[in-house]
């Protein structure tokens, strides 16, 4: 199993006053050649959005992008008719595909609203521009991860065009839990939310990473009360 660890503290940081942001990977004026993706994760990006702020009007194509609220409320509007407001709890899933312009601003006239946004290249480009956005059920979360985001039509999960797997889950202290790669050769990202985990040794801590690969599965212990986020994502 090899083992790529990135440190919350050693993440790019931009502030512009009414964004705060944090770059798992080379983004806007941050570039750091040893963090430019792994596999075909190309962005990890944790945006704090002061109230009634937010990006206006711009274009995405061919970009796999997946938007998870961790405090506030996003407004979302598209060039496919797509207009609505994601909240905790949420997860919004989009194929920029052939090309797509959309907004986001904070829902809330006043407050912060917390995402992750995580971009991934697509499996198939020009696809159809699409949009979907779906509330989980927390309890299906509880002690265990829930599927998010997947390839696969058949389960509670939002379809991505690619072979990645997007799995969270809120772990009471002590808990000990196995993530089992779903595709051979696909490598797992995983991102400490909240809480402290340990990893073959490792100490890992809030908004810690650790990237994996060359493994079937990977155990982790929950030190303290953690939230996870895991994204397996083909290497190449």
């Amino acid at each position: 199993m090899k083992k790529i660890i990135h440190k919350a503290s050693e993440r790019g940081f931009a502030d512009h006053g009414w964004l705060k942001a944090a770059h798992s990977f080379s983004f806007g004026s941050y570039y750091n050649p040893a963090k430019s993706h792994f596999g075909l994760l190309r962005v990890l990006n944790d945006d704090i959005i002061a109230g009634g702020m937010g990006f206006g009007t711009h274009g995405h194509d061919n970009m796999e992008i997946v938007t998870i609220p961790l405090q506030g409320a996003l407004a979302h509007k598209d060039s496919l008719g797509s207009e609505g407001t994601i909240e905790y709890g949420e997860v919004q899933a989009m194929s920029a595909g052939s090309g797509i312009q959309h907004s986001e601003f904070n829902g809330l006239a006043t407050g912060d609203t917390n995402i992750l946004q995580i971009w991934v290249f697509p499996k198939e480009r020009n696809i159809t521009p699409r949009y979907d956005q779906k509330r989980f059920d927390p309890e299906k979360g509880k002690n265990q991860l829930q599927v998010l985001v997947s390839p696969e039509t058949s389960d509670d999960s939002m379809w991505i065009n690619q072979d990645a797997y997007f799995s969270l889950g809120d772990f009471d202290t002590g808990r000990e839990l196995t993530y089992s790669i779903k595709k051979p050769g696909n490598g797992a990202y995983i991102f400490i939310i909240e809480g402290e985990v340990e990893l073959d040794g490792e100490k890992l801590e809030r908004r810690d990473a650790i990237g994996i690969l060359d493994t079937e599965s990977v155990a982790l212990k929950v030190i303290n009360e953690a939230k996870i986020l895991v994204i397996e994502v083909p290497m190449e």
